[in-house]
């Protein structure tokens, strides 16, 4: 089958030729129709891929205190094999696909054989012709929801979880920083909960796409965001602000904290600079939350790979069930992924996809893989530009 992969250590990304995945007990086997490249989150990994280890030393400063603690555990030869090993690999990309069920493992008896499904997860919802899914990371597709529209499930619930942090209730105003992928779909999920929305980007295109799918207001940057939220919420400031944005700066931070009210709610979902200005935080009493990806559940093994549910009289808004609620979303037509869409490349062609991503030779935001069903095509590879 067809599989795209990274090459950690020379920094190129291919379509390969790889043994399908076989089924086991705890999931299911999934035929992919289509997956969604999450240009924010994949464009870093393989920026990262392509620097010094001198440059990813600083970019990733946790890894190298790993490191430390290995070589300091295990000494030096342990800790160079091991980092070697690691960097001499060829890893997935990809966590938010949709497909049809074509095998089921015994303890995933919830699905069935052509049952469509949207799946997540790293490694599980993979840029792959077939990938095995553990039965907590897939969930039945609704009728009236396609392939495509499935695919954006993951970073549908990924926005989803920002806005559970958020706590917000109908009538509220919620400020939603960065309008990449993530950020228009919290400002539908926003909007569909009776909030009123106000986006912040600088793309005026972002802004426009924004405003016409769930924000009643947009300011084209940060000078503008403090004067509009003055005006929308009579001088009081906002309720929460969702920071979706992904930059080294600690900017979008402190515009949060200037366009707050007092005891609002800050929600980290994006990836940007946290060094936050303590006098302002302090005097509004704001609290702020770095949303945890898709829901409880992530990063537990024994519930996304074994399978351990968490009972919903405890936890309301698992993983799976998030995933369940944005496709329902979808279904209602409250939530419209499909206007993201700007791109769609053949599995075959991927490699033109990130080509693309990585020099940003034409605006993107949502790019699909599709997956024909009926074409076999050669393998393909490029070699990224090392810093």
């Amino acid at each position: 089958m067809k599989q795209v992969l990274q090459h950690r250590k020379n920094g190129t990304v291919a379509v390969t030729d790889v043994p399908a995945p076989q089924a086991r007990s705890s999931g299911i086997l999934v035929q992919t129709a289509a997956s969604l490249i999450s240009a924010g989150t994949e464009k870093a990994a393989l920026e990262l891929s392509q620097k010094s280890m001198v440059g990813m030393a600083r970019e990733r400063p946790d890894l190298v205190g790993r490191v430390m603690d290995k070589l300091q555990r295990d000494g030096f030869a342990a800790t160079w094999n091991a980092v070697r090993d690691q960097l001499d690999r060829e890893v997935p990309l990809g966590y938010s696909a949709a497909g049809t069920v074509v095998d089921v493992g015994r303890d995933a008896s919830e699905f069935s054989r052509g049952q469509r499904v949207a799946c997540a997860g790293a490694g599980h919802a993979s840029h792959a012709e077939v990938n095995f899914v553990p039965r907590l990371l897939a969930t039945p597709i609704p009728k009236d929801v396609n392939d495509e529209q499935a695919a954006y499930t993951t970073v549908g619930a990924i926005a989803l979880q920002g806005v559970r942090n958020a706590d917000v209730r109908v009538g509220e105003s919620v400020a939603v920083v960065g309008l990449g992928l993530i950020g228009q779909l919290a400002c539908q999920l926003l909007a569909a909960s009776g909030v009123q929305v106000i986006g912040i980007d600088l793309s005026h295109e972002r802004a426009a796409l924004a405003n016409a799918h769930g924000a009643r207001y947009v300011a084209h940057g940060n000078d503008e965001a403090e004067p509009l939220v003055a005006a929308a919420t009579h001088g009081r400031g906002v309720d929460a602000v969702l920071i979706c944005a992904a930059t080294k700066s600690n900017e979008p931070v402190e515009v949060a904290a200037h366009i707050a009210r007092d005891r609002a709610r800050v929600v980290m979902v994006g990836v940007t600079g946290m060094d936050l200005p303590r006098a302002e935080y302090y005097h509004k009493e704001l609290q702020f939350i770095v949303s945890r990806s898709y829901g409880p559940g992530r990063y537990d093994p024994s519930y996304e790979e074994h399978g351990v549910d968490y009972p919903i009289g405890h936890v309301r808004w698992t993983q799976q069930r998030n995933l369940e609620a944005f496709l329902d979303l979808v279904a209602a037509g409250r939530v419209k992924p499909e206007v993201l869409t700007t791109h769609r490349f053949e599995i075959t062609q991927a490699t033109a996809a990130y080509e693309m991503i990585l020099s940003g030779s034409e605006p993107h935001l949502g790019v699909l893989l599709t997956y024909p069903q009926s074409e076999e095509a050669t393998a393909a590879r490029i070699t990224l530009p090392r810093e």
